[in-house]
């Protein structure tokens, strides 16, 4: 005789899963099995790459946008047009007739460079001086005689006073080229210290997300995500970066938002061409777990002694078997336990 079953609600990972209360012990029936009358409903256990994947909205364009700040006062007399592309060795922006130059470096430039001088920004300005072909100088941290003269002589090739010192602000380091994004000073105007003369990019597209804090388990750097793009096809990205951002309250009734932002590199620039700005879907992989045994979630049922079980019926009879759960994903859940394999057929509860 069938035994009473008692609905119960199980979380998990990855969605809401109807249970049912079971007991296995039945002293008229061997020790570790309860048989029961046949299922109506069933499933099979199969095996497979099960993945915990979550879709969240994404826009494409330039990836994270950085400002161009001018450091001493002086009048705006050159500036790039909006979505211009700039190299190394090429004019930035111009104050008082004086280019701001780009090189590249990761390290910002942030103080005078002079012979005696020491440090990082003096091997990256070195790097730059050599890949343009300025020689006579050894690449290191040591801003020496040496290096003032190949300073000169690209201060000279640039119409500069041939100082050979290099002040602060009249070059910008960024990564590599560079897109104009938007223009905030105007020719001929006054400007002064600490002020934005632009907005730039990097000129490779890239996609950003912002995911809820809660969802920072899907912020992996160097994952690997899905990018569905506005013609419907897909391309595949990689986390780039991830950082975290604040949302400013807007209003009275709403409180500042904690934002996880994420930049998503492609690698198929050609599949991307034909959108500067797009609204995307990007499909993120929490977990994933590789030749596991699964079953749908509705096939669980919760064993009144604890755990997990599900009905394993041979279409002659049936009884309960204990199962150990994993990932729960896309309506699937991991399972494993004694006698339980591809193709061992399972009941679906009402």
């Amino acid at each position: 005789m069938r035994r009473a079953l008692t609905a119960v609600v199980v979380l998990a990972a990855g969605g809401v899963a109807s249970a049912f209360l079971v007991n296995r012990g039945d002293t008229s029936q061997a020790a570790d099995h309860a048989t029961v009358a046949l299922p109506v409903s069933t499933a099979k256990v199969t095996q497979q790459t099960l993945k915990d994947t979550e879709t969240a909205d994404g826009e494409l364009g330039f990836g994270t946008t950085s400002s161009a700040v001018n450091r001493t006062a002086g009048t705006i007399t050159g500036l790039p047009d909006s979505g211009q592309e700039l190299s190394r060795g090429q004019t930035v922006y111009s104050l008082d007739n004086k280019p701001t130059t780009l090189l590249y470096g990761a390290l910002p430039a942030y103080r005078r460079l002079a012979d005696g001088s020491e440090g990082p920004d003096v091997l990256q300005l070195e790097q730059n001086l050599s890949a343009m072909g300025y020689t006579g100088f050894t690449v290191d941290d040591e801003y020496t005689d040496a290096t003032a003269e190949a300073v000169e002589d690209w201060q000279e090739d640039r119409g500069l006073d041939e100082t050979g010192v290099v002040d602060l602000g009249s070059v910008l380091f960024a990564p590599s080229r560079i897109r104009v994004d938007s223009v905030q000073a105007q020719e001929g105007a006054p400007i002064g210290p600490n002020q934005t003369v632009l907005t730039y990019t990097g000129t490779t597209k890239a996609v950003t997300v912002q995911l809820d804090a809660s969802d920072q388990r899907l912020a992996k750097p160097d994952a690997k995500v899905s990018v569905t793009l506005p013609d419907g096809a897909t391309v595949p990205g990689k986390v780039q970066k991830v950082s975290t951002v604040i949302i400013p309250a807007d209003g009275a009734d709403k409180d500042p938002e904690t934002k996880i932002e994420v930049i998503v590199a492609i690698d198929n620039q050609k599949a991307v061409a034909a959108w500067s700005l797009a609204a995307v879907d990007v499909v993120f992989t929490a977990s994933e777990r590789k030749n596991v045994l699964t079953v749908a979630v509705s096939a669980l049922v919760a064993l009144r002694e604890g755990g997990f079980g599900v009905e394993v019926t041979d279409g002659k009879s049936s009884n309960y078997q204990p199962v150990k759960t994993g990932l729960f994903a896309g309506g699937q859940v991991e399972i494993s336990g004694a006698g339980i394999k591809a193709g061992t057929v399972v009941g679906i509860p009402k």
